[in-house]
């Protein structure tokens, strides 16, 4: 999801949503069309987490939303798709009646840019159709974590406050459970059936809302399918020959045969994401998807044989020279694909799902011609390779604890209109602001207008999020394929012991795995050695890395998994 967007597609890492909000910035800037939007045990305690023993009592109710149907239903995991241009005529309503009891009430959400004047347009019509006065203190989303810290430390605290998970380290998970509010009465069970567009809300994303035993925060959905892609130049593919690689073997061999020093052209970038996923490696994305039970044992990924064997791979790659020169100097991804790959200086390269379009809106302005695709994950020998989860939501909205009634319906009057479906009136605004005012209609696609640029950003669309959605009218045939790869990929998906938890470990373990993403990019670059990493998962485990493990051992054994 993209902060000034209107589809979701994987929902927001902090890599995935600050690299669509790039994209997005630049695609606004060439006047382009853009549609991309996209805890702790039962006893209080600050550390564990709540799941499936303790949840089901916790959880709202779902109930699927049937207003809109989509054009590609969402299987495996996928995001729902929608490639039909759109009529602002034929929009539904997903909101019958305003739920807002008409108060006032104050939220505080990061922001990339330069936020709008309170009184603009847009948020006069969002209070409007909500029924609630909201006022938006909107803060430096590159120092938000800085920010949150001194506000949950004071007494003065927002209604509302969104937190991305990426700015959930230190003390951010204690401050949840002390100052924000259960919101359990208004939400659990059937209780939630009062904000239908909250309902439809998948309950693995509810999941991740639970902090200290307490339906605590209103989620983001997203796909748990793999949100990296390994993304190629089709339209020189095409022109060269060049086959898809359906195996790690085939990649390396492609490699070699696209690589010519002397011509300016490498094979790809750094592709250690796509390494671990090609080896079948637990999630890296957050700390507890890298842990899962082998043979009644837990462990954590960097033990793994797959860890090592990715990372060789890679290796390999860098060796044989057929990685662009400027990721060889740097650190992982620090080529800008927006230069150099559309340059064709590199024919391969990862990263979010929302570049596919996102890449194809900023350089087909330049090159007719430029195609971008995905290819699927492919494995290390002739069968597919086991993919591992990502988490179900990875941004929240939190209400403070010492807020009224009155005030807390109005907030999930708020989340009711943001967790509107794609094809609702509601969405439109939501996304897009008023027509005429923020964006127009061209050929069936909503283009933003300078004004929509200014003031349709962040804000509303931090509150909720319908199921996860990818909605492509500009790029029909990109849609499709999106969602048809996250379909096919989700086929090959399951989910490790600590999927969907909300989980805070102990302070005492935060900084053991610090040095470990520096180790990896110098290996990969030659500059240390695999017996290096060994030696340092030798000493992860005498620091405190077995000690990680036997507490996780010990949430398991008292909470079982997410789906128990």
């Amino acid at each position: 999801m993209t902060p000034n967007a209107a589809s979701a597609s994987s929902g927001p890492s902090r890599r995935g949503f600050l690299a669509s909000t790039a994209v997005a910035t630049a695609a606004v800037a060439g006047g382009l069309p853009l549609l991309s939007a996209c805890g702790s045990s039962d006893n209080g305690s600050r550390d564990g987490t709540t799941s499936g023993k303790g949840a089901r009592k916790i959880l709202p109710a779902y109930v699927a939303n049937n207003v809109v149907t989509p054009d590609i239903p969402a299987k495996n995991g996928s995001a729902a798709g929608f490639i039909g241009k759109v009529d602002t005529a034929t929009l539904k309503t997903s909101v019958e009646k305003k739920l807002g009891k008409g108060g006032k009430l104050t939220a505080m959400a990061p922001y990339w840019g330069s936020p709008p004047k309170g009184d603009n347009a847009y948020y006069k019509a969002m209070n409007e159709l909500i029924g609630a006065d909201v006022t938006w203190q909107n803060q430096d989303g590159n120092t938000y974590d800085q920010k949150l810290g001194a506000v949950l430390a004071s007494s003065d605290v927002p209604d509302m406050v969104i937190i991305p998970g990426w700015n959930m380290g230190g003390k951010i998970p204690s401050a949840i459970i002390g100052k924000f509010a259960d919101l359990g009465r208004y939400l659990s069970g059937d209780a939630v059936k009062e904000y239908p567009n909250l309902a439809a809300i998948p309950t693995d994303a509810w999941q991740r809302c639970i902090f200290g035993g307490q339906l605590r925060g209103l989620p983001l959905p997203s796909s748990y399918v793999p949100n990296i892609v390994p993304f190629y130049r089709k339209d020189i593919f095409d022109k060269e020959g060049y086959q898809v690689p359906t195996s790690t073997d085939e990649f390396m061999a492609l490699a070699k045969e696209i690589t010519n020093a002397r011509a300016k052209r490498w094979a790809c970038g750094d592709m250690k994401w796509t390494a671990f996923n090609a080896f079948s490696v637990l999630s890296g994305g957050e700390k507890a998807l890298g842990w899962n039970q082998v043979d009644g044992k837990l462990v954590y990924r960097v033990e793994t044989q797959e860890y090592l064997e990715a990372l060789e791979w890679t290796r390999k790659l860098f060796a044989a020279e057929v990685v662009h020169p400027d990721a060889r100097l740097g650190k992982s991804q620090a080529v800008d694909p927006s230069t150099k790959f559309a340059a064709g200086e590199f024919l391969i390269y990862n990263n979010d799902i929302s570049s596919w379009w996102g890449q194809q809106a900023i350089q087909q302005a330049h090159n007719p011609g430029f195609k971008i695709w995905g290819m699927d994950i492919f494995g290390t020998g002739s069968g597919a390779p086991a993919l591992w989860a990502t988490q179900p939501a990875n941004m929240f909205a939190f209400l403070n604890k010492n807020a009224s009634e009155s005030v807390v319906r109005d907030a999930l009057a708020v989340a009711n209109v943001a967790a509107a479906p794609y094809g609702t009136k509601e969405y439109m605004l939501t996304n897009y602001g008023v027509e005429g005012t923020h964006y127009d209609v061209k050929d069936g696609v909503p283009v933003k207008t300078d004004q929509g640029n200014i003031d349709v950003n962040n804000a509303y669309v931090m509150v909720a999020a319908p199921a996860p959605t990818i909605a492509r009218p500009e790029f029909p045939d990109i849609g499709r394929g999106a969602v048809e790869w996250q379909q096919r990929m989700g086929a090959l998906t399951k989910k490790s012991a600590f999927y969907g938890m909300q989980i805070t470990e102990p302070a005492r373990f935060t900084n053991l795995s610090n040095d470990m993403e520096q180790l990896e990019d110098d290996i990969i670059r030659g500059r240390k050695k695999i017996s290096d990493m060994q030696q340092w998962v030798t000493d992860w485990k005498k620091k405190g890395g077995d000690g990680l493990r036997d507490w996780y051992q010990k949430l398991l054994d008292e909470n079982g998994t997410a789906s128990s």
